[in-house]
């Protein structure tokens, strides 16, 4: 039996996502894989039960990438809680998904795939959706103006806004993008000094 570690594992997981987003998801094989990681040929096909498995872990790996270190983390819960820390939150988080191209890239790609696999939808739609009720939670106990609803509406806005950047640069400029995620949240995330009610 072939000795397996986790190194060796995401380092394969790490090839499998360069792959997806160059070459899309036809040409991911295992072959391409151990290519792209320089290793011997056939360790993929010990890591890994199919290709399917090796598709689901490729997204689950980006995810894992994506998340924001601690010191963001630990910055965004002593940040102010008004509109302009909230605008300063989406361009990071533009900037962080757009900084890993290749890994939201690859996920454009797994979820093209995913419309003809439903093993593989089904588990990209629980991972984003568990995601999106993360996000939406995380929202709610930050103390940050707006609501669910609010939050999912960025979610949809910027996420065509990062593929667009990714995609196709040269649509917008930097400043233009900037502007757009301001704009997004000023137009989406309700200001609470506006709100009417008793005192």
């Amino acid at each position: 039996m072939v000795r397996r570690n986790d190194r060796r594992r995401a380092a394969l997981v790490d090839a499998a996502i360069e792959v997806l987003a160059r070459e899309g998801a036809r040409g991911l094989t295992f072959r391409s894989v151990d290519a792209e990681a320089a290793v011997p040929l056939g360790t993929a096909s010990n890591y890994f039960a199919d290709r399917d498995d090796l598709l689901t872990q490729a997204g689950a790996r980006v995810y894992e990438r994506l998340r924001p270190d601690e010191a963001t983390v630990t910055r965004q819960r002593t940040a102010d809680r008004d509109r302009a820390t909230y605008t300063l939150l989406m361009r990071e988080l533009v900037g962080r998904v757009s900084a890993f191209r290749t890994g939201y890239l690859a996920l454009l790609e797994l979820r093209l795939e995913a419309t003809r696999r439903p093993g593989l939808r089904a588990v990209l739609t629980e991972r984003v959706r568990a995601d999106l009720d993360a996000n939406v939670a995380y929202h709610e106990a930050s103390g940050l103006p707006g609501d669910a609803m609010a939050v999912k509406l960025l979610y949809l806005t910027l996420n065509w806004l990062i593929v667009e950047q990714l995609t196709l640069p040269d649509v917008l400029t930097e400043a233009e993008r900037d502007e757009l995620v301001a704009a997004a949240v000023e137009r989406i995330v309700a200001d609470p000094a506006s709100r009417c009610g008793p005192p």
